[in-house]
């Protein structure tokens, strides 16, 4: 079974990734952390964009395998806000926040905002030692709710409100977000494009 390693330590990311290889049809790839990726000092992660950011990650981490490698940058877009969090989603409320102080600020700065307009931008690169074979993109639009609903998901999903769902991204099953996710489609992207070269 060929090996696709991915450079995260986020165990949610991790079980998304495995499960849109079962889901959109390749089994057949195994998904496996980086080897040791934590005893790995992190690039400095000085891009701009969250583009920038997927090719610094995957350059770099690929060297430390064989196998072809992948590194995703991903965060929340809230039109009123200017975009923010954007590449800081993971360490908006701080370096070390946790999911909950991250959604507790988001909630208090767009209180008083009308347009909660907001989308989720996933851009996933994959490299193989230190070269880059391509780059994949995926979004998702919705809009931001008042309060944390839903137990599913990590990150700002159960305040991410989807229309066509009719609640959050965590009220619904982890496979049915899978289908529209940001993060879904640029796996999807990434896998077929992957599956050609085996």
């Amino acid at each position: 079974m060929p090996i696709l390693r991915c450079a995260t330590t986020n165990p949610g990311k991790l079980n998304e990734f495995r499960m849109a290889a079962a889901q959109f049809g390749y089994a057949q790839v195994e998904i496996q952390p980086l080897e040791d990726l934590k005893k790995i000092a992190p690039p400095e992660e000085e891009g701009e964009t969250f583009e920038e950011n997927a090719i610094e990650k995957a350059l770099y981490y690929s060297v430390f395998c064989e196998e072809p490698l992948f590194a995703d940058d991903s965060g929340l877009e809230v039109d009123a806000l200017g975009g923010e969090p954007g590449i800081h989603s993971a360490r908006y409320a701080g370096p070390h926040a946790t999911d909950k102080e991250n959604n507790r600020l988001l909630v208090t700065r767009v209180r008083h905002r009308t347009d909660r307009t907001a989308r989720f931008v996933c851009l996933i690169a994959l490299a193989q030692q230190g070269l880059l074979l391509g780059t994949y993109r995926g979004v998702v639009e919705g809009r931001i709710v008042d309060e944390e609903r839903g137990p599913r998901g990590f990150g700002y999903d159960p305040l991410f409100y989807y229309e066509p769902f009719g609640g959050t991204f965590g009220e619904v099953e982890a496979a049915r977000k899978m289908e529209v996710s940001h993060r879904g489609q640029a796996l999807s992207q990434m896998l077929a494009a992957y599956a050609t070269s085996l």
